[in-house]
């Protein structure tokens, strides 16, 4: 094998994931995995989960996952990368702590990360790294030998993340009817979060108003925005809008939401408009139900014609960019020079979360970063 593949000193690659319901039973305990300790009563947890059940109490993401899973696999075998890879959740099966006992009886001691998320902020970055803190002290008060655990870096930039969906936008708009398609604009959807949790998301460099967080989205669809014009020659608008807001109405969440934003360009007189949910790795619950069933119900209400643009999914310039970024960080980890691969203004981000990059609201160990009580 040559250097370019080689994944030393990895041994194993975990994907990790949110995990989602497969069944209507799984629904509520899922819901309380999701909540565990905010004091959230059963019956709202029933309530929440009724957009479960429009679907038959099944999310799409394990599928999803699953369907990464085969493509990575492929990939790598294709390509003569010897890395396997496993899979884990933090709220439903296969739960991440199950996976890494798997990891040690098969005797992996060098572990790298893929989470399903591609931005910096607490649920999308230091969370997973609390779960993998979590799952790791089990282990270890088992007597387990515990392996060590890396995190790949943010993808939001990478080109294997970017081509997917610039054609997903691209797609929809030669869908739109000829009329409407030149004065569509384009509503860049990501997952709504708490002001405050947004301003403190990336490292401590980059607080401030939206922190990383937005800053990473803006570069994301500015750079969609731009090869959509080079390659249609039409200019389309666009607006950074949130979805799939679930906070306390008097606590401050990033505006606007994508219905309201729907009103407001309907008013404008915007003749068409393509969602295109560039926060999102896979077509799941959020999108299907925030995007699919509601915000695309508010459109028709409005009379105003809309497409969603397609996820990245389990394409296959994705699972390329996952090669690409396993041997990045396996060359850096190795002391060989390595060129990370980013597009956008802000370059590839830290391979290392820093101490005080998207801290929570009540400090929690945090494995793979600067922090982490597992060297």
């Amino acid at each position: 094998m040559s250097d370019a593949l080689d994944a030393t000193p990895y041994d194993a690659l975990l994907l990790l994931s949110f995990g989602g319901p497969e069944g209507p039973d799984d629904v509520v305990p899922f819901l309380e995995n999701v909540t565990r300790g905010r004091g959230i009563p059963k019956e709202r947890l029933k309530e929440v989960g009724q957009h479960y059940f429009l679907f038959g109490g099944v999310s799409p993401i394990n599928d999803q996952n699953r369907a990464l899973l085969d493509a990575l696999r492929k990939d790598f075998a294709e390509h003569g990368l010897d890395l396997p890879v496993y899979w884990g959740n933090r709220n439903w099966a296969p739960y991440l702590t199950d996976t890494l006992r798997e990891i040690v009886a098969d005797g992996r001691r060098r572990v790298l990360v893929l989470a399903t998320s591609a931005y910096a902020s607490y649920s999308g970055c230091r969370q997973y790294r609390e779960n993998l803190a979590d799952s790791l002290a089990e282990l270890a008060a088992e007597g387990l030998e515990l392996p060590r655990v890396d995190k790949l870096r943010h993808y939001f930039n990478h080109p294997g993340f970017l081509g997917p969906m610039i054609d997903g936008v691209l797609a929809s708009l030669a869908d739109l009817p000829e009329d409407v398609r030149a004065g569509a604009h384009l509503a860049f959807t990501t997952h709504s979060i708490p002001t405050a949790s947004a301003d403190t998301s990336g490292p401590v460099e980059t607080h401030g108003e939206g922190g990383a967080y937005v800053e990473e989205h803006l570069d994301v669809a500015e750079l969609i925005a731009a090869a959509v014009r080079e390659r249609t020659g039409v200019d389309h608008p666009w607006r950074l809008v949130y979805q799939s807001r679930s906070g306390a109405p008097q606590i401050p969440w990033l505006e606007p939401d994508i219905c309201d934003h729907l009103e407001a360009l309907h008013g404008a007189g915007v003749p068409a408009v393509v969602m295109a949910p560039i926060g999102f790795v896979s077509d799941h619950m959020e999108v299907l139900y925030d995007l699919d069933t509601e915000a695309t119900a508010k459109a028709a209400e409005l009379g105003l014609p809309v497409r969603r643009s397609a996820t990245v999914g389990d394409d296959p310039r994705f699972a390329a960019a996952i090669r690409e970024l396993v041997l990045e960080r396996a060359a850096a980890e190795s002391g060989r020079d390595v060129a990370p691969c980013a597009l956008g203004a802000l370059g590839a981000s830290h391979d290392l979360c820093p101490a005080g990059c998207c801290p929570a609201r009540a400090p929690r160990p945090a494995a793979a970063g600067a922090d982490s009580p597992y060297a």
